[in-house]
């Protein structure tokens, strides 16, 4: 009686810790095979993350970091070049986004239509601009624009235009600067939309001709609501580029004439990196995440109403 009540226990006993034990042996590997990735996330994300947090509060005078607390924010509000920044990257968000979302559309509607020949081809050379590195392409484009010698000058030149000063004149370089980012992400932002082309039923489009819909009720009644998400999407990152924009005006006009394509971004390399106010620097970095956050939190509650 005995002997079996102590077989009784061990079994249960067994079956208790058995399966928890080989949970746990089979939990050690995972976590050895994460530990780098882990590792290197938090020396590369979390730490400078919370590092400029902190910066963000201080100030540096004299060789002496001081603690400030929000003046730093504060800044920010009394700053004519915030807002000049912020001025800039709403006209790009006006003019470029819509400009640039309106192409891709119209070459990813073209390009989804079963007449066309050599798609393939198209496809590569309109989407062969958004794999071109962007120091690469934009050195070209400064270079096209020059105003003595320049590609395009020469070209207008041709018509009897006088040359166009693109890189030195307020208008012209903002101008310059919407068609280079157009140039650059139009074919990009084609390839997603054809993706969502391809995947709207053809029994839609069946459907409406039966009912005597011509092109263009197609268009408006069936591919753009189909399209929502889609264009959602990349009309979200289409603007949190816009906000984050560095590279191009930078190379193009330096935030220039006047800070005429000045982006928040590029002033906040200026802070930090010329002029080496590295805890205002911060301030503005936490600025331009605020806002890409709200924007986000706009585009996903847009998405979740639509489910």
């Amino acid at each position: 009686m005995a002997i079996s009540s102590t077989r009784a226990r061990n079994r249960a006993h067994t079956g208790r810790t058995a399966p928890r034990t080989l949970g746990r042996k089979l939990q050690r590997p995972g976590l050895y095979f994460a530990a780098p990735a882990l590792v290197l996330f938090a020396l590369f994300f979390a730490y400078p993350l919370v590092s400029s947090l902190w910066q963000s509060m201080t100030k540096t005078v004299g060789g002496q970091t001081e603690f400030v607390g929000l003046e730093q924010y504060a800044r920010l509000f009394a700053d004519p070049l915030i807002a000049k920044s912020l001025f800039n990257a709403g006209i790009l968000l006006v003019i470029q986004v819509p400009l640039m979302m309106g192409l891709a559309v119209g070459l990813a509607y073209l390009l989804n239509q079963s007449w066309l020949k050599f798609k393939g081809g198209f496809r590569v050379l309109h989407f062969l601009p958004a794999v071109t590195t962007l120091v690469a392409y934009s050195v070209v484009f400064r270079i096209m624009l020059a105003t003595d010698g320049g590609a395009v000058n020469q070209m207008i030149g041709v018509l009897g235009i006088a040359p166009v000063d693109w890189l030195n004149n307020e208008i012209w370089a903002r101008v310059a600067l919407i068609a280079s980012i157009t140039w650059r992400w139009t074919g990009y932002n084609m390839v997603i939309i054809l993706a969502g082309l391809q995947a709207i039923p053809g029994e839609l489009y069946e459907a409406a001709r039966m009912d005597g819909a011509g092109r263009w009720a197609i268009f408006s009644k069936i591919v753009i609501p189909q399209l929502r998400p889609v264009l959602l999407f990349t009309g979200i990152t289409s603007t949190i580029g816009a906000l984050q924009l560095f590279d191009e005006n930078f190379i193009l006009t330096g935030g220039g004439p006047s800070d005429a394509t000045l982006t928040p971004v590029l002033y906040l390399y200026k802070v930090g990196f010329r002029q080496f106010d590295f805890g205002y620097a911060s301030a503005i970095g936490w600025m331009i995440v605020a806002i890409t956050a709200v924007i986000a939190l706009i585009q996903f509650r847009l998405t979740r109403e639509k489910s």
